[in-house]
């Protein structure tokens, strides 16, 4: 049966490594020690957990819920709007991303220079979501 590092688990789950550490560490994941003395996460358990949370929630209740999997969340550092189309830009650590969407989905998302925002890259289209 494959193992996971409390980094990989996180990864797998979505959340921060502390995060993970701190589920680990309240019981609502079983860990074991490897021979290195780093703990693990049997797979049959990191699954039943995986699904549980999907099931019951994490405890974030101002998660978005989205199919696109590539996130990028940054500040707002652009908006250009025209009458119907607009270009955002959001700087995400060392990348600039950039978005063509509409005029009303920048003006309903409420979108302002200076304010958090995720990019949400699936194949070529780029998801603006407010943070």
């Amino acid at each position: 049966m494959q193992s996971y590092t409390i980094g990989q688990a996180a990864r797998l789950l979505g959340v921060s490594p502390d995060t993970a550490r701190r589920w680990a560490d309240a019981g609502r994941v079983a860990t074991h020690r490897d021979e290195a003395g780093r703990r693990l996460i049997d797979g049959r358990a990191l699954a039943a957990f995986s699904v549980e949370i999907a099931q019951g929630g994490s405890g974030d209740e101002d998660a978005s819920y989205t199919s696109a999997r590539n996130s990028f969340p940054g500040i707002v550092t652009a908006i250009k709007l025209g009458d119907i189309a607009a270009q955002v830009e959001i700087q995400a650590g060392p990348h600039r991303l950039v978005s063509l969407l509409t005029r009303e989905a920048v003006e309903e998302l409420e979108l302002e220079v200076g304010m958090q925002a995720t990019a949400r890259v699936k194949s070529t289209s780029v998801h603006i979501d407010r943070a």
